[in-house]
């Protein structure tokens, strides 16, 4: 008798918890639950609206960035008369894909391409070279006077380039380098823009790699080669690019220091060849440029990655 009577009491302590423990949870949990979960759907409301708009605005910026793009692209593919036809169209009448295979007949197109390649290509080598060495002299060496050195280094980038034509043009003469791949490519090779950066990248790395390398023996070429510059490989890609696209765009300099277009003429050069004192060909000029636009494409997609890991990295520099 008594161990039934100890069961039951037990059971009916388990019945008595488990009776206050619904108790507790309907009034806790599910009365109060309702208002917790339209605090949460109110919150994921909002975050849903500012996401849309977001979104939109995105979607906005890149319609204005691409819209020139797509009217030069059809402005390519209209016959030349339809061009300022009004109201504009962004279909002309014919879709000539011809004028992309005019625009290598209607002069040495192809020479431009391949003068601008060459000269993009070697300009970027050697500024990468100069920037690297230089930052690396700024931002890891010790040495006195430096810091003067770098700030009036600093201070070229307030001087406009227009400003220098004439005085590089003299020098060229100087050197008898009128015309010549070599004034296209040494003049703008020594630019504070890309020893600042990389000088800014290098400040960022830890100095302790610096200081192991010296334990083990390793001097500061080799810790530069070896260590430094591996370790930089995004920064790199950025000055790439940037330095790629300015020798592929400049227009002012070659016009200036070239004296035979056709053999020594860059595209933005040849670009302009396509208006004359007969009038301009403006369907070609539009093929032309969207050709241009390939190369420079091409290298920012492959880049990609970098450029956006070197951009984050190098602004986090010398702190």
């Amino acid at each position: 008798m008594s161990t039934d009577t100890g069961t039951g009491t037990e059971t009916d302590k388990e019945a008595s918890a488990i009776e206050q423990t619904l108790l507790m949870t309907s009034e806790d949990e599910f009365v109060e639950a309702p208002p917790a979960r339209r605090r949460t759907a109110a919150r994921t409301a909002g975050e849903r609206i500012r996401l849309v708009l977001a979104h939109m605005c995105i979607y906005l910026a890149a319609l204005i960035f691409v819209a020139p793009l797509v009217y030069a692209f059809f402005s390519a593919l209209k016959p030349n008369e339809e061009i300022f036809s009004m109201p504009p169209t962004l279909v002309g009448s014919q879709i000539k894909w011809g004028n992309f295979a005019e625009v290598f007949a209607y002069g040495p197109f192809l020479t431009y391409i391949g003068n601008s390649l060459f000269v993009a290509v070697a300009g970027t080598l050697v500024v990468l070279i100069v920037s690297t060495t230089a930052g690396y002299a700024f931002g890891r060496l010790r040495w006195r006077g430096r810091d003067a050195v770098f700030v009036l280094f600093l201070a070229t980038l307030m001087v406009p380039a227009e400003v220098l034509v004439i005085p590089m043009f003299q020098v060229m003469q100087w050197f008898g380098w009128v015309n010549t791949y070599q004034a296209l490519i040494f003049p703008f090779a020594f630019t504070a823009f890309g020893t600042f950066l990389m000088r800014q990248f290098f400040r960022g790395i830890p100095f302790e790699l610096e200081e192991a390398a010296r334990v083990d023996g390793s001097g500061p070429v080799r810790t530069f080669l070896q260590i430094i510059l591996p370790l930089s490989k995004s920064a790199v890609a950025v000055l790439a690019v940037f330095t790629f696209l300015s020798f592929w765009n400049s227009y002012l300099w070659p016009l200036i220091v070239t004296v035979d277009y056709a053999t020594l003429g860059t595209l933005p050069v040849g670009l302009a060849s396509f208006s004359g004192l007969t009038g301009t060909r403006w369907d070609l000029q539009m093929a032309a440029a969207i050709i241009s636009m390939i190369p420079t494409t091409i290298l920012v997609i492959v880049l990609q990655k970098h450029l956006v890991k070197g951009i984050a990295m190098a602004g986090l520099g010398g702190r």
